[in-house]
C-alpha cells in the first residue's frame, strides 16, 4: 500500500511518460504539479516507488519510468472515465451514415478506433456461441445442381453447391426449403441431428450438408479480425527499431494474432486491460491490450480492442473501446 502522495506522484509519472516517452525527473514533477514539496522529497518518494516495483530508474538520480506494476496501479485508479460528448456524437454520426451492412460496420469500427487510439485496432466478426440455424434457400442452377444459401443467427451467410441424383425443379426446391425452415428454425447442429421428421432422400442430403456447414462454423474457433492502425503504432518511439515489432508481425502474418491475444476471461461489454507480461505470449510482453466483447449476450458476440505499447494512453483508450463496443452491440441488436 502506498501513501496518497506517492500515489499522486506515481500517476503523474505514468501520465507524463505516456505523453512524452522519456523518463520523468523529480524536478519536472515539482515544477508541474501542485504538490508543494521539494524535488528532494519527490526523489525520496520515487526511491520508495522503485523499491516497491512501481517504477524503474537507470540510477538514483535518473527520471522514473513506469513498470508493468505501475501501469496496472494507474489503470486501477481510473474511475468513471468516459468519452467526451463531442467524441460520442462523432462515433454515432459516422455509423449512422453507413448503410446497414455488417462488414462495413466492422471495417469502419477498426478505422475509427485506430484513429482515436493511435494504435492498432482489432475488431472480430461476431460469432454465435454455437451457431444456430435461421433460414435457408435452395436455388436451382441446372437440372441436378442447386445452391444452398444458409443464414445463421448473427447475420452470417454460407453458400454451398449440391448435386442431386435427379433433376429437381425450382418449385420443388422451394417446397423443401420451406419444410426445412419450419423444422429447423433456431436450432443448433445437435438439435437438427436429433429432429425426427420424415425426409425424402434429397432432403436428407440437404440436411447432411447443413450439418457439415454448421460443424465447420462451430469448429472455427477464431477468425482473422479487421485490423487498422499499424502505421500509428509504428510511428511511436518504442518501435524505432524493427526488432521490437518482428515477433508481432509474425503473429499477424501467420494469422495467429487474435487467437494469441484474446483472453478467456473477457466478459461481455466489460473492458479488460492486459499489460505487458500479463500477456500469455512472450511476443506480446512489451505490449498492452484493451479489449471488450460486443454483441448480444448468449446469442452472438464479437471482440473489439486496441493493441499498443505499454506506454498507452489508457485514460482515453479504455472509454473509447467501451463506447465502441456499446455502439456495435446496439447495431447488432438491430440486425435481430
Amino acid at each position: 500500500m502506498i501513501s496518497p502522495r506517492a500515489e499522486t506522484i506515481l500517476n503523474l509519472i505514468v501520465s507524463k511518460y505516456i505523453d512524452r516517452a522519456v523518463p520523468v525527473p523529480s524536478q519536472s514533477i515539482a515544477q508541474e504539479s501542485a504538490l508543494g514539496v521539494s524535488s528532494a522529497t519527490i526523489r525520496n518518494e520515487m526511491a520508495r516507488l522503485e523499491q516497491e516495483g512501481y517504477i524503474l530508474r537507470a540510477h538514483h538520480s535518473a527520471g522514473g519510468v513506469p513498470s508493468n506494476k505501475g501501469y496496472r496501479f494507474h489503470v486501477e485508479s481510473l474511475k468513471d472515465i468516459s468519452l467526451s460528448e463531442s467524441e460520442q456524437r462523432l462515433f454515432s454520426h459516422v455509423f449512422h451514415q453507413v448503410e446497414r451492412d455488417l462488414e462495413k460496420w466492422l471495417s469502419l469500427a477498426a478505422t475509427l478506433l485506430a484513429q482515436q487510439a493511435q494504435n492498432i485496432a482489432m475488431v472480430t466478426t461476431p460469432k454465435p456461441a454455437g451457431c444456430r440455424f435461421k433460414h435457408m434457400e435452395l436455388l436451382s442452377l441446372q437440372d441436378t445442381l442447386a445452391l444452398i444459401v444458409l443464414v445463421l443467427h448473427g447475420a452470417r451467410v454460407k453458400e454451398q453447391l449440391i448435386t442431386f441424383d435427379e433433376a429437381i425443379p425450382q418449385s420443388s426446391l422451394t417446397v423443401m426449403s420451406n419444410k426445412l425452415n419450419a423444422a429447423f428454425s433456431g436450432m443448433n447442429r445437435e438439435q437438427i441431428a436429433e429432429k425426427e421428421i420424415g425426409l425424402s432422400p434429397a432432403e436428407e442430403q440437404i440436411k447432411q450438408i447443413l450439418s457439415n456447414i454448421m460443424q465447420q462454423e462451430d469448429e472455427q474457433e477464431y477468425e482473422e479480425p479487421y485490423l487498422d492502425g499499424f502505421h500509428f503504432m509504428l510511428s511511436q518511439p518504442e518501435f524505432s527499431q524493427s526488432e521490437r515489432v518482428r515477433s508481432l508481425m509474425e503473429l499477424v502474418e501467420k494469422r495467429h494474432l487474435i487467437k494469441t491475444i484474446l483472453p478467456k476471461e473477457v466478459a461481455s461489454q466489460k473492458v479488460t486491460v492486459i499489460i505487458g507480461t500479463e500477456n500469455r505470449n512472450e511476443a506480446l510482453h512489451e505490449y498492452s491490450i484493451v479489449i471488450s466483447r460486443y454483441g448480444i449476450l448468449n446469442e452472438v458476440v464479437g471482440t473489439v480492442g486496441v493493441l499498443g505499447p505499454t506506454r498507452m494512453p489508457y485514460a482515453h483508450t479504455i472509454p473509447t473501446v467501451n463506447y465502441l463496443s456499446k455502439i456495435l452491440s446496439e447495431l447488432m441488436s438491430g440486425l435481430y
